[in-house]
């Protein structure tokens, strides 16, 4: 299994981004997740694509955009072009799923799907074989530091044996409530990227957090659950 580590900056101080995200490339991080918002699809506002370009320019790390907007598909290319690696949509926010996602791929960017805590796994039957990887939310988006939806994992593994019907090895990311005690849960469930907020940027070391929910992942860690 390719475990990856997925810090979301929406924990993070937004007066200082460029050093929050340094302290987690430096402890190993794999990805750095952003979560866009339009106030709209979401209670809430966060940033735009000159804020992606910014963080494209000072990271190595791939850019994990997860667009939790309204009709995505009028704003992808701006994501795309200011340096995006991955782009997730949710299956609620585009009447043409399929379209979207292959106008992300032929980009040349990853392409994922979103699934809010309420929608089926069912939802992705028709493109499981069409996307880069499966997001999963086990809060309702929207704001950071919630707790994980107790019973997330069974939807998990449902999720893994439909990609895996669909001969689609694309991992699945899992987002909302990720932390050092239910790492391990959510991996053996069938999980390969953790977004973790509050986890990592909500802790006085966020580069040591990264390490610790990674050995926790792993089954290693003291918070581990077994």
């Amino acid at each position: 299994m390719n475990l990856q580590i997925s810090p979301s900056i929406l924990s993070a101080d937004f007066a200082a981004l460029g050093s929050a995200i340094a302290m987690v490339e430096k402890a190993g991080a794999d990805l750095i997740h952003v979560d866009v918002m339009d106030g709209h699809f979401v209670p809430n506002l966060t940033i735009g694509p000159p804020v992606i370009k910014a963080l494209h320019d000072v990271t190595q790390l791939p850019l994990d955009v997860h667009l939790m907007i309204t009709q995505p598909e009028r704003s992808i290319d701006a994501f795309i072009d200011a340096g995006a690696a991955i782009i997730s949509v949710h299956v609620e926010a585009t009447l043409h799923l399929h379209r979207t996602l292959s106008h992300i791929k032929a980009k040349g960017v990853r392409a994922g799907a979103v699934l809010n805590p309420s929608t089926p796994v069912s939802q992705l039957e028709d493109v499981a074989r069409d996307i880069d990887l499966a997001l999963l939310m086990t809060v309702n988006p929207g704001f950071g530091a919630q707790s994980f939806i107790p019973g997330s994992e069974a939807k998990i593994r449902r999720l893994r044996e439909l990609l895996d019907a669909a001969d689609n090895p694309a991992p699945i990311e899992v987002d909302g409530g990720v932390n050092c005690s239910n790492a391990a849960t959510i991996v053996n469930a069938g999980a390969e990227i953790l977004v973790a907020g509050s986890a990592i940027f909500g802790t006085p070391d966020p580069g040591s957090s990264v390490k610790a929910l990674r050995a926790a992942a792993h089954g290693t860690g003291k918070n581990a659950s077994r």
